[in-house]
């Protein structure tokens, strides 16, 4: 009986030190060396505008005003909380049909004949429903509605899709993108 509950008494040493090695001093270590080497993106990469908190640079966001680019749809109406795809495959009618009247509500906001190829971001939601970034050719597809609406020349317009169409990652990884709450601040500076 002793050493059963000298075996006992170690596991639950051993489970008390490991529950506060890893449960709090490692969580505590890694907080703060995020904290110390990388604020920005440990805190969630928010952006303010004159202390006025209007998101965050990694989760996209609703609209669909003309004045601005308008993001890739979202599978969970751009709540992070049910975070997700539709899992709706390629056989899916409920896919096919989203996907003939996102492409038919934008060609008519773009003025576009009913047989103009759409971008593919643009049709279908992304894997978490939450990405902040649309394809250039995206992007490019909105500079003449996003002008208009604004009183812009499209080659301002133009000029700000190529400052914020942000590269492949590391030189080799991903497609280029951009960031569209960030070309939408951008966008407001410029009137």
């Amino acid at each position: 009986m002793t050493r059963q509950f000298g075996t006992e008494r170690t596991a639950l040493l051993l489970l008390f030190w490991l529950t506060i090695l890893t449960g709090v001093v490692y969580p505590l270590c890694i907080t703060g060396v995020a904290q110390a080497l990388f604020p920005v993106q440990a805190n969630g990469s928010l952006i303010d505008v004159n202390g006025v908190l209007v998101g965050s640079a990694l989760v996209g966001q609703a609209n669909d005003d003309p004045r601005y680019f308008w993001p890739r749809p979202s599978a969970t109406d751009y709540n992070a909380l049910p975070s997700g795809a539709t899992n709706l495959g390629p056989t899916s009618a409920a896919l096919a049909t989203a996907v003939e009247a996102r492409a038919a509500a934008l060609r008519r906001a773009h003025n576009l004949p009913p047989d103009a190829p759409i971008p593919a971001d643009m049709l279908f939601a992304s894997a978490s429903g939450l990405d902040p970034h649309i394809s250039p050719a995206a992007a490019q597809m909105q500079i003449e509605r996003v002008a208009h609406a604004r009183n812009l020349p499209a080659g301002q317009v133009t000029a700000l899709v190529a400052q914020f169409t942000e590269p492949l990652q590391l030189g080799l990884l991903g497609q280029p993108r951009v960031n569209v709450l960030l070309l939408n601040l951008a966008l407001d500076e410029v009137e």
